[in-house]
This record gives C-alpha cells, sequence and structure tokens, in this order.
C-alpha cells in the first residue's frame, strides 16, 4: 500500500476498518483480489513478480498491511520481498529478520489484538492504540496530508453509521492535492501527492476497504484500475470472524 488508513477499536459497531490504494508501476503484473488456492484461506491480491501480497485477511482474524518507507537511497535490489513478510504473518509465520528488508511501515491485527511494526530507522514493534491511524511512506507519527484525508474519510464512514463501502472507495479516488498544515517537517514533494495517483507509467492499481463488525462478519473489497485511471474491476468478498473473536483476547 502507499497510503492507508487504519480504525481499530475507535468505533462499538465496528472493531476494524481499513481503506487504502496500492500505487505502482502498471508494467508491474499483479492479480486481483481472490482466495489464495494454497490452503492459506488467505483473501488477497497478489505480487506476481516480488511474491506476497500488499494487504490481506484470513478467516482466522488476521489482517496485515504494508507500505514501503521512502528513503533517500531507495530500495536495495535483492532484498527479502515485503510483500512475502505479509503473506508469512498472515498464516502466523515467524517472517525473515525485518532488518535484511528494504524499509516498511506494517499493521498487523491478530484477533483482538494489534501492532505496528518498522525495520526504519530501526526495528520498532509496538501495540496499536484504538483509534483511527494513517499509515503511508514516511514516519508513522508524521503522517502526509492524504493520509490525514483518508483517514478523515474512515471517520466520517464510522460517524454516518452506514454499511455501504462505497463511500470509501470514492474517498480514496480523491485527485486533489494534500495541502501541508505548515509544517516543514511533514516531508518534501509527496505531502503534495493526492491520495489517488492517476499516471500511465506509474499510478495507483487498486483501492481496498476492509470492515468488520462486532458480530465478527467482514468484507473486503477492491477496485482495480486500468492505466488510465478508470476502472477495470471490482471485487467484494465476505468473511466471518466471529469463531476467533469469540474467543477474547490472544
Amino acid at each position: 500500500m502507499c497510503v492507508a488508513a487504519v480504525a481499530w477499536q475507535a468505533h462499538p459497531d465496528w472493531p476494524l476498518v481499513v481503506a487504502g490504494n496500492r500505487d505502482e508501476f502498471h508494467a508491474r503484473p499483479s492479480a486481483p483480489l481472490s482466495p489464495w488456492q494454497d490452503g492459506s484461506g488467505i483473501l488477497a491480491g497478489a505480487d506476481l513478480l516480488g511474491g506476497g501480497t500488499w494487504l490481506g485477511v484470513t478467516p482466522s482474524a488476521r489482517m496485515v498491511l504494508v507500505t514501503n518507507y521512502r528513503v533517500p537511497e531507495g530500495s536495495v535490489p535483492g532484498r527479502p520481498s515485503r510483500g512475502k513478510l505479509v503473506t508469512d504473518l498472515l498464516e502466523g509465520r515467524e517472517p525473515e529478520p525485518v532488518e535484511t528488508m528494504n524499509p516498511f511501515n506494517l499493521v498487523e491485527v491478530n484477533g483482538t489484538s494489534a501492532r505496528f511494526l518498522t525495520n526504519y530507522p530501526h526495528r520498532e514493534s509496538r501495540p496499536l492504540a484504538p483509534g483511527i491511524h494513517g499509515l503511508s511512506n514516511g514516519g508513522f507519527d508524521r503522517p502526509w496530508p492524504k493520509t490525514l484525508q483518508v483517514a478523515q474519510a474512515v471517520s466520517a464512514w464510522l460517524a454516518d453509521g452506514q454499511a455501504d463501502p462505497s463511500p470509501l472507495l470514492g474517498a480514496l479516488q480523491a485527485e486533489t492535492p494534500g495541502m501541508a498544515p505548515g509544517h516543514a517537517e511533514n516531508g518534501p514533494e509527496p505531502r503534495f501527492a493526492p491520495v489517488f495517483i492517476r499516471d500511465p507509467l506509474y499510478g495507483t492499481r487498486c483501492s481496498t476497504v476492509i470492515a468488520v463488525n462486532r458480530t465478527g462478519a467482514g468484507m473486503i473489497v477492491e477496485r482495480s484500475f486500468h492505466p488510465d485511471g478508470s476502472a477495470s474491476g471490482e471485487v467484494r468478498i465476505d468473511f466471518d470472524w466471529s469463531p476467533v473473536l469469540s474467543q477474547g483476547p490472544n
């Protein structure tokens, strides 16, 4: 993912809501959201080049999403895939040492617990506090304006008390550049980037919404896009976390 908002235990009716965009080169081969046929139970899209995924859920009440952390030197070729990190965590496996990977931010939900994990500037793992959190390609505690836009959209969706994911999917297609709130530390150029990137070479490939209600009934919806920014398809899969959530905290 390149921008996402995670509402964790922020509303009594919706313990988990996620909304985010994946920006990537349009030429990079990917598969749309589907149930994986490897026995893992993973519901996710797939990176057919690097392997793994950028965001997914499983029936065992797991959700993991990852964003790249932008650094001046860029990514180092040959390092383990960050998408494989997501897959390992979704399957409950201990991933490769995160210090060997290119910089990333990650949010993991496991039943009734959640955490934030990063490896830049050093490895850090901490519980995710209840609330609405933005995640992008910079520091977790310094969200960019586009991240705030998505977080505000999630907050408004929760306040409206609806279950239709359409408003969130619409908010993820916002092309108005985010305005920096007058603080230079928010970062250079990316602080002006819009939520939705329309570009024939590198742009928003898909928007995803995940919502789990207090009974454990969940949905994951993915809307895919052509290089010109027009929608190419939409997939919705419903899932049930109630057997796990009813067991209480992990």
